[in-house]
């Protein structure tokens, strides 16, 4: 058995395919409200922290994600050491107090910055993508990703996943510089729109394929010769079930109800541009 929050492309291909049964759990857990996400420039950075402020005021506690450790010659994106920096002048000791956690810092540091996160000891944490899984503080009601047009949507689904697990409203904020491409404004916009994993899974799946169903490839155009997985994924689906009760009633396609089908699987066992299984070796 699977569980995930967030369907990456080739897993939802490979429901369409019938490699995967799928199960949808598509209420929150009791008490719980839907995560409110907004889009944000660094035009509007100031308005952001003062939102910051009153989270913090009302006694809860906020995630600020970062794409990079340090800054970059060849990437323009925030990074984690200048976000810390500027993070740390605008909430200053004593009143306040920031936690920073990466992948380059010892695990036992790692864990002394968390335990504080989860204590309530420190208000802020400032981290890369390493809290994006296993990290459950009901208190933290505030994500912040910052150069959030660098991110797929799996990922920033999945960092959103980290705030909303308590009874308080909670909020994303993605950030990004003033002009990005249409396609994280896609992503952005999907995000705003939805707390939906399959909805986000749909829309990745259309901006980055499917991914290689034989093989491990998570994304990518697959090599089908007439079926789209998203247009035809009910009729794939009702094919795979029809296809599956001939299976069972006849095994070796050899009723003479089926003898249409057994010529055209003859014929397609000729062709050598079809990938032909035989399910009895």
């Amino acid at each position: 058995m699977l569980m995930s929050a967030t369907p990456i492309p080739r897993t939802l291909a490979m429901t369409a395919y019938g490699d995967l049964d799928t199960s949808v759990l598509d209420e929150l857990p009791p008490g719980r409200k839907e995560i409110k996400t907004v889009h944000r420039t660094d035009g509007g950075r100031l308005k952001v922290m003062a939102f910051v402020e009153k989270q913090i005021t009302e006694g809860r506690q906020v995630y600020m994600v970062f794409p990079l450790i340090e800054e970059s010659a060849t990437m323009d994106y925030k990074d984690l050491m200048d976000g810390y920096e500027s993070v740390s002048r605008r909430f200053p000791l004593p009143k306040y107090r920031i936690g920073i956690v990466h992948g380059k810092m010892k695990p036992a540091d790692k864990d002394i910055e968390m335990k504080r996160f989860v204590s309530g000891e420190s208000q802020i944490l400032v981290a890369t993508t390493v809290i994006e899984v296993g990290v459950n503080v009901s208190n933290a009601t505030l994500m912040i990703i910052e150069s959030s047009e660098r991110f797929g949507l799996s990922q920033m689904h999945q960092l959103r996943g980290r705030v909303g697990r308590g009874g308080d409203q909670s909020y994303c904020i993605l950030m990004t510089k003033d002009e990005f491409s249409k396609e994280a404004r896609r992503r952005l916009e999907t995000m705003c729109r939805t707390n939906d994993g399959f909805v986000i899974a749909e829309v990745d799946m259309e901006i980055r394929g499917p991914g290689d169903i034989l093989g491990t490839q998570q994304s990518g155009l697959p090599d089908l010769k007439m079926a789209d997985l998203l247009r035809d994924r009910d009729l794939m689906t009702t094919a795979r079930y029809m296809a599956q009760r001939v299976l069972e009633e006849d095994p070796y396609i050899e009723l003479p109800i089926h003898k249409t089908l057994r010529v055209n699987l003859d014929r397609i066992k000729k062709d050598e541009s079809v990938h032909f299984i035989d399910l009895h070796d």
